[in-house]
């Protein structure tokens, strides 16, 4: 029988959640008190699963097509003001599991997204608290429109840009935010990787059982 580690074992995984927590309280609502409001609920779900030393199962790296990418979106985020970030997730990359999340992969885009969750129901830091984890998008990415059930989601921009429904441009260091069931769409500056952070937050059975759906426009 092994033993089970906990974040006190951990300290790179305890570290990247305390340099999480700062960042959403850092960075600013843009007079938003729905953005605030859900920053503060981020914080207080990573709070709690520091508090309760929550049970850690590292796990063997799995790449994808997209990882090919990581390096340079690392690189890109070292010289932004949130650098010490950047480096915490260099501290745990030999445990980053990625994965697409669909059982169906749209045509294309297994090779230009992936995602890891770092802290949720499947870990590598496991709660039912609050759910977080990385994106990765190539360059000139589209990634499909689609929503979550039940689900509010946020995501930090670290390096590269993107775009979010051809609203605004998000450059590093910018969040956005989406509350549940509204339909986003997200596409890729053509030059740099982009990478970011994201942050779900919810009633446990919704984390626990999240999918992300697909959805059509409407026809022009």
């Amino acid at each position: 029988m092994t033993d089970q580690k906990r974040l006190q074992d951990c300290p790179d995984w305890l570290y990247l959640l305390r340099d999480y927590y700062e960042l959403y309280r850092r960075l600013s609502a843009g007079g938003s008190a729905l953005i605030r409001s859900h920053q503060k609920t981020v914080r207080d779900g990573i709070a709690r699963v520091i508090k309760a030393n929550a049970e850690v199962q590292p796990h063997e790296a799995v790449a994808k097509p997209v990882t090919a990418h990581w390096r340079r979106a690392l690189d890109n985020g070292r010289m932004e003001r949130h650098a010490p970030f950047i480096r915490a997730l260099e501290s745990v990359q030999d445990h980053l599991v990625w994965q697409y999340g669909y059982e169906k992969v749209p045509r294309g885009l297994e090779r230009k997204y992936a995602y890891a969750e770092l802290v949720g129901p499947t870990g590598p830091v496991i709660t039912d608290e609050v759910i977080l984890g990385l994106v990765l998008f190539a360059p000139g990415c589209t990634y499909p429109a689609h929503a979550h059930d039940g689900i509010s989601e946020s995501y930090i921009c670290l390096s590269g840009a993107v775009s979010e429904n051809d609203q605004g441009v998000y450059a590093p260091g910018s969040l956005i935010f989406n509350p549940p069931q509204q339909r986003h769409r997200i596409t890729v500056a053509e030059q740099n990787p982009a990478l970011l952070c994201y942050a779900w937050t919810g009633e446990r059975d919704k984390l626990a059982n999240q999918k992300m759906v697909f959805s059509r426009g409407p026809r022009k």
